[in-house]
């Protein structure tokens, strides 16, 4: 059983693995308790309810892949050289699951959007903000990267939009066909919504 200290935190681990792991629906409180080693008074002691526990599990989730983010896209490097990064660094994430618990984990936000959003307002209007923190980062690295002039005549905006979907639907792949992969495919997909010409495939 956990400490009263550090049972929140306790919490918050198990459940984001097994929102990532599972449909949210189908997960209950006794359930997480069970996996977080505390007793089911603790989990309302800090959150009154499952939703509350959500937006705790997709914050937390948010300031640590937010900060991956921001340290790959704000960095002094070309443009494309970030995208690049973040891309891999995206890839990694879930080889990593992959190899941890063998299942390819997909994105906590895509699953979640996917499932709940629609019957969550709480839920879905902060998965929207979260997307669209993720845009405005990737905006500001196509602005720099057109300025320098590494690309041109691209909208940044629809451009980022479009590289988000781009991530969002091949980590989805990565997870329906169990297989990082999958994602192998951003590269070029992603230099094509910037008008540059993908290398000849190999």
């Amino acid at each position: 059983m956990g400490r009263k200290s550090d049972a929140r935190e306790r919490i918050l681990e198990a459940s984001t693995a097994l929102f990532q792991q599972r449909a949210y629906a189908s997960i209950g409180v006794a359930e997480i308790c069970s996996a977080a080693g505390v007793p089911k008074g603790s989990f309302y002691y800090f959150f009154p309810s499952k939703q509350a526990l959500a937006l705790e599990v997709i914050n937390a989730h948010w300031i640590k892949q937010g900060a991956q983010w921001s340290g790959i896209l704000t960095s002094s490097e070309p443009a494309l050289d970030r995208l690049r990064k973040l891309f891999l660094a995206t890839a990694e994430v879930q080889t990593t699951a992959l190899k941890g618990t063998g299942s390819v984990t997909g994105c906590l936000f895509g699953n979640l959007a996917l499932e709940v959003s629609a019957q969550d307002n709480p839920v879905r209007e902060r998965l929207q903000q979260i997307f669209e923190e993720q845009i405005d980062l990737i905006e500001a690295a196509v602005r720099e990267g057109a300025a320098a002039g590494e690309f041109a005549g691209v909208d940044p905006r629809g451009t980022a939009k479009s590289i988000v979907a781009q991530i969002e639907g091949m980590v989805l792949f990565a997870k329906l066909f169990n297989d990082p992969g999958q994602l192998d495919a951003l590269w070029q997909n992603s230099l094509s919504l910037l008008g540059l010409q993908p290398a000849p495939a190999t």
